[in-house]
């Protein structure tokens, strides 16, 4: 089965409530918005993704994390309690 065409699509958007069409367009601007990000390249030729999960293998980066975890451990149990 073909998907349908532009011209179709454009026709179906058409037939929807203003509050819909309004809902649609900013899904499609942040769907390319976070694909655009995802993609862009840095000057070493990386996207963001590649670049994250080389910041995530880090050892540096883990123990700041652990750090950080370890900091806030405390005030995790500070008055709160799992329902």
């Amino acid at each position: 089965m073909n998907p349908p065409s532009l011209h179709q699509i454009e026709k179906m958007v058409s037939c929807l409530s203003d509050e819909d069409q309004l809902w649609l367009m900013e899904r499609i601007i942040h769907n390319l918005r976070l694909s655009r990000t995802l993609n862009h390249r840095d000057s070493q030729g990386k996207t963001v993704e590649q670049q994250l999960v080389m910041m995530a293998n880090d050892p540096g980066i883990q123990g700041e994390l652990k750090a950080i975890e370890q900091e806030f451990a405390v005030t995790e149990m500070d008055g709160l309690t799992e329902s």
